[in-house]
């Protein structure tokens, strides 16, 4: 059974996309998809390359957008997954954004999102732009790799610890993190595409900082900049490959044994490196998975109080599409260069 994309996308988001296409727009399921206008000067020969696209430890390799890695077929298989599982409304209703990014061969990521751009309260998710913010002064030699710190970060995101969140951010500086969040070659926070990782209040009883400035939430997060997250962290772009690999470390083995990890708890050979948020009736997941010669990314937010158990539906079901399909792209044009 077949469903159109505008079903599963907001008429805002069709029309941000549509509002940055370039002249050599790539074309796909009928929307004409951009390129970020934040994009590094590159070529015009090569106008699909991202931002954060050299890596440190290989010098040449260049890494093609996620915007412009939409992939036709995971894309249907998405819309169909969700279907099935009677989220159709509530993805129309925009209380669900999912995004899910075929990496098993990294130059030639497949995309697929419904939602991707839209801004969601995260809860504990935004805690991985601590721990890059974290990494990014360790590797500007302002704050100490010691004992205390790796513990530290790692009670954040494993054990989603409050005290440890805010006892990093501070260490990091919250005016540093919101300015790196949005600065080159990140742009995990970009207002040109609605928003993305936010982090503008301790994770403690206290005054917000500064809430981010498009939709006035404290810990924020679209699916799409969340992926690109992980991309970053899975092609060692996140502050260099050797603290990308530091930081990956740190996301596996998560503690809290819900959403993502639940639906996949009878697939024990799938290695998850993941950060979850719940706070209320929101609920958010994110993880890198490794399972069976494969790997992607996949992030699920919603502000439905049922949010969770979905999550942990779907995740058992994208697993299955990645297992299933070929990595080929199957997308009008080959962005990657």
């Amino acid at each position: 059974m077949s469903f159109d994309i505008t079903l599963f996308q907001s008429r805002a988001t069709i029309l941000r996309w549509l509002g940055k296409a370039s002249v050599a727009g790539l074309l796909i399921s009928g929307i004409a998809q951009a390129q970020q206008s934040s994009i590094a000067s590159v070529s015009a020969t090569t106008p699909f390359i991202d931002a954060a696209s050299r890596s440190p430890s290989t010098p040449g390799i260049d890494y093609p957008l996620l915007r412009a890695s939409r992939d036709d077929s995971l894309q249907y298989a998405l819309e169909q997954s969700l279907a099935e599982l009677g989220l159709a409304e509530t993805i129309s209703d925009q209380h669900l954004a999912v995004a899910l990014v075929d990496i098993t061969n990294p130059r030639q990521p497949r995309t697929a999102e419904v939602n991707g751009d839209e801004m969601f309260y995260a809860a504990s998710l935004p805690k991985i732009g601590i721990l890059l913010g974290a990494f990014q002064r360790i590797a500007n030699g302002e704050i100490a790799a010691d004992q205390d710190t790796l513990t530290q970060l790692t009670k954040m995101i494993r054990v989603s610890s409050n005290s440890a969140a805010t006892k990093m951010l501070n260490r990091v500086g919250k005016q540093y993190l919101a300015e790196l969040l949005q600065s080159e070659p990140y742009k995990l926070y970009d207002p040109e595409f609605n928003g993305g990782l936010w982090v503008g209040k301790e994770y403690a009883k206290s005054n917000t900082w500064k809430r981010d400035p498009l939709h006035n939430i404290s810990h924020g997060a679209t699916a799409m900049q969340t992926a690109r997250f992980y991309y970053l962290l899975a092609t060692g772009r996140l502050v260099s490959s050797e603290y990308s690999q530091q930081m990956k470390k740190i996301m596996g083995n998560p503690a809290i044994k819900h959403k993502f990890v639940l639906g996949l708890h009878d697939r024990p050979d799938a290695r998850i490196f993941r950060k979850s948020g719940s706070w209320r009736n929101y609920h958010a997941d994110s993880a890198l998975i490794e399972h069976a010669g494969k790997r992607y990314i996949a992030v699920a937010l919603s502000d439905d109080v049922h949010g969770g158990k979905w999550m942990s539906r779907m995740i058992a079901s994208f697993d299955d599409i990645i297992l299933g399909q070929d990595t080929n792209p199957t997308r009008v044009a080959d962005s990657s260069h």
